[in-house]
This record gives structure tokens, sequence and C-alpha cells, in this order.
């Protein structure tokens, strides 16, 4: 399996309480939930993807079962990795999908 199916049904099934709308696009080995065309979250193998806005990255590294995205062996700018941990909760998740979601609407303007 090379993404978590019960993570992308998870995040599926909350993007769609969201007023705005998301899609679906296969990328990472995984598959990316976007807004706008831009990337917000997504799973890879286990870990939730997101992205975050570079004012707030300093802070959200910081957060338990938080790291930066090294998909090609270096940290890649705005985006981050969370462990399983991370996401457990349904709250939980929506505040990730949300920041990804700020991500994606500060990239529109």
């Amino acid at each position: 399996m090379a993404y978590n199916l019960e993570l992308a049904s998870r995040i599926r099934n909350a993007t769609a309480l969201f007023p705005e709308t998301f899609t679906e696009k296969k990328m990472f080995g995984g598959v990316a939930f976007l807004y706008g065309g831009k990337m917000t979250v997504g799973p890879v193998k286990d870990d939730l993807m997101v992205r975050v806005i570079a004012s707030k990255m300093d802070k959200v590294l910081s957060m338990e079962n938080v790291r930066p995205m090294d998909f090609t062996g270096k940290p890649m700018k705005e985006f981050i990795f969370v462990s399983a941990e991370g996401y457990k909760t349904e709250a939980q998740l929506n505040d990730w999908i949300a920041l990804g979601l700020e991500h994606a609407k500060s990239k529109l303007v």
C-alpha cells in the first residue's frame, strides 16, 4: 500500500464538511487534496502531509508528532509530515486540513 487508505477516506469525509470544494489528485505516491488547484493535505504512507504558510512553519515544527517533509531526502519548503498520533481525532485532522487550506488560499491571492 503506497498510502494509508483509511486516512485518505477520513480526509475525504472531513473535507466534504468544509464549505470550500476540494479536489483529489494522485501525487507523492499517494493522493493530495487540493483547493483551487493548490495542495492542502494528503496521506503519504501513514503520515499526513500538510502545506503550511511560511510564517507558521517554526511554530508548527515545534509541535509534537510533526517533522519537516523530507520526501526527497531534504526538507521541502512549506511542507510537513504529521505522524498518526497527531491526527488521531477528527478535531485534530480538521485543524490540519484548515492549516493546509489556509496555505492554499494564500497562494490564490
